[in-house]
């Protein structure tokens, strides 16, 4: 198990932990929360040691295996397949090994450690992960450098997962996932056979695929048992009781004290004034919990305007192929709160930036209001803010001729007091940047709104002062969002995108989530490719590079098919029933990984022959 003890440790002269003590049992899954800044990642970093205690210790069993995500994986020309397997470094090591090992008995320990470590069927694994993060086994055999810097990292995190540490430490992992990959890592995670620590600000996973929380609070760890609402429950529960009793023992000790002040100076009493002195000495104060602080988003609220404030008939709308989406006839009005459902690629974004004006129509008509005002946020924004300047420099470009008095208390109403508005964005924490691209996107006081992932980077109490804001508003509301938290508590109407069309999804939140769990293959449509290019000379040679490798791979399983069929063979393995059903499972699993490899040549040389024509 994984032990925390008495553990001390400063940033800067700021103490972030004072003798703070937690005891995780090993393979259990939790949660870790607090409030920004108060020192998860840095807790992380201590378990890793990254960084040294200043007192206590933190211990784990011997030679157990720390896990993490990377902060990116580079772009490299290695497929992401490759990329993914190499993450296991023990069977990576033991498979180079095997094949020059002479020696009969390091074949035979080789051999034994890859079977005890499932390494026959580590590419079927290692396919399904990637699968399940939103790689088709076409992406699969595609090089890391195809990939955005946002698609890397959920080869990180396929990484990670494929190589199963002892201890696995993931940071907000569903940061960078869609609705789709959220909920299939939340499915993983709760059948994961280790230790798991999450940092994140999803309810829905906190709830779905932990068993325990681990509090970090006023430089203190607590660990609570079960999922994260009852958490919340049991946490309020003990706040009203704490609060109740030092209100309690403030009206006693008030008592005590007006006995003391009334008779301390009269002979007749001065036995017993000074009997309540001590019992006031003695008295262990109860201190009432610290109120935490209230945290809000300020939306300006627009005018009215007459319905419908956006129209649609036949439009279609797409970049520079073929539309995206097609045939849209749809209608939005001011009290509209809609949420945009659909697997990743079928163009929840596409229709966000046509909504948004951010892209033309392609055909159709498209009507809006003329006194329509809209506000855009996207998960990109955040990152495109200028790290040089203050968040009171932002709001002052776009309001030249407000005072700063007024602009403060803009700032102050998305919870950006009077040191953050002075701070440069670089120093900023990732939910003081979202809350900035949040009050630039509605300082208009817009008649719609179009969130696309607003919740990343904020924390809990921040998301659900995000829920009551958008409640109250009085605009429209668009929201594409991996947090169901968030849909279930905002959107009254569901609209589903897929295959180049928009409808009303007629089930509920869900349902669409067992839907997606359910992983219909049939209809699973792919992601958007970079637009096909002729292929140069280096991709022809990169390609025959691939194909050279399928072929390797195939080799490499055939004769592990031949050296388990040898042991298969010989009758004495069978006077031990347990072992010969072992043996007999790594063979189907050879067998397995045999036809999945073969699938992968195929593919890799039909691609070849494609680009040689």
């Amino acid at each position: 198990m994984l032990r925390i003890s008495d553990i001390t440790y400063s940033v800067e002269g700021r103490p972030l932990f004072e003798g703070a003590s937690a005891t995780i049992p090993t393979g259990h899954k939790v949660g870790l929360v607090g409030a920004n800044g108060a020192g998860k990642t840095t807790l992380f970093r201590l378990i890793r040691g990254e960084l040294a205690l200043e007192g206590g210790a933190i211990t784990l069993p011997q030679r157990a295996k720390i896990g993490g995500v990377a902060q990116e994986v580079p772009s490299s020309s290695v497929s992401l397949l490759d990329t993914v397997l190499a993450a296991d470094e023990e069977r990576a090591a033991l498979m180079a090994e095997a094949d020059h090992a002479t020696d009969p008995h390091r074949i035979a320990e080789i051999q034994h450690r890859l079977a005890d470590i499932d390494a026959w069927s580590a590419e079927a694994r290692a396919s399904s992960i990637l699968k399940g993060l939103g790689f088709d086994l076409e992406d699969q055999l595609r090089p890391c450098s195809d990939f955005s810097g946002g698609w890397r990292m959920r080869v990180a995190l396929a990484g990670v997962l494929f190589a199963q540490p002892d201890y696995l430490l993931l940071d907000e992992p569903t940061n960078y996932l869609d609705l789709e990959g959220a909920l299939w890592l939340e499915s993983y995670l709760a059948k994961y056979p280790h230790t798991v620590i999450i940092i994140s600000h999803d309810r829905g996973l906190l709830n779905r695929a932990v068993g325990g929380i681990l509090h970090l609070e006023n430089r203190k760890l607590t660990y609570w048992t079960g999922p994260y609402d009852q958490f919340a429950r049991q946490r309020a529960e003990q706040r009203a009781v704490q609060a109740a009793e030092a209100k309690k023992q403030a009206a006693r000790r008030a008592h005590l004290q007006s006995f003391v002040d009334r008779f301390k100076a009269k002979a007749s009493k001065a036995v017993q004034a000074q009997s309540r002195v001590k019992m006031l000495e003695k008295m262990t104060p109860i201190l009432a919990p610290e109120e935490a602080k209230k945290v809000v988003f300020t939306f300006p609220e627009p005018e009215q305007l007459s319905p419908p404030i956006i129209t649609m008939e036949g439009a279609s709308v797409g970049y520079d192929g073929p539309p995206v989406l097609r045939r849209l006839s749809l209608r939005i009005d001011q009290d509209d709160r809609i949420a945009l459902l659909g697997r990743n690629g079928e163009g929840k974004s596409t229709l966000s930036k046509l909504l948004a004006g951010k892209l033309p129509a392609a055909g159709g008509e498209i009507t809006r209001s003329s006194k329509l005002r809209i506000g855009y946020f996207a998960q990109h924004q955040v990152d495109e803010l200028h790290t040089d300047e203050t968040p009171l420099q932002h709001i002052l470009r776009m309001r030249p001729n407000e005072g700063q008095p007024k602009l403060r208390a803009r700032l102050a109403g998305f919870g950006l007091g009077a040191d953050q508005a002075d701070t440069v964005v670089a120093r900023l924490s990732g939910g003081q940047k979202a809350r900035l691209s949040l009050l630039l996107a509605t300082l208009d006081a817009p008649h719609l709104l179009i969130l696309d992932e607003p919740t990343n980077h904020l924390d809990i109490e921040s998301r659900e002062a995000l829920v009551e804001a958008l409640t109250e508003y009085s605009g429209a509301v668009i929201l594409v969002s991996h947090d169901m938290h968030l849909l279930g508590l905002v959107a009254d109407r569901l609209w589903l995108v897929k295959g180049g069309a928009v409808a009303p999804y007629q089930g509920d939140l869900e349902s669409y989530r067992k839907e997606l769990l359910a992983g219909d293959d049939a209809e699973k449509q792919a992601k958007p490719k970079p637009k096909a290019e002729r292929p140069s000379r280096d991709a022809i040679l990169a390609l025959r590079a691939e194909v050279r490798k399928c072929e390797e791979r195939l080799a490499k399983l055939n004769d592990m098919r031949d050296k388990l069929a040898v042991k298969l063979a010989r009758p004495e393995l069978y006077d031990s029933p347990g072992e010969a059903v072992v043996w007999q499972k790594k063979y189907a699993e050879v067998m397995e990984g045999l036809d999945r490899a073969e699938d992968l040549w195929i593919k890799a040389a039909e691609k070849l022959e494609a680009a040689e024509v």
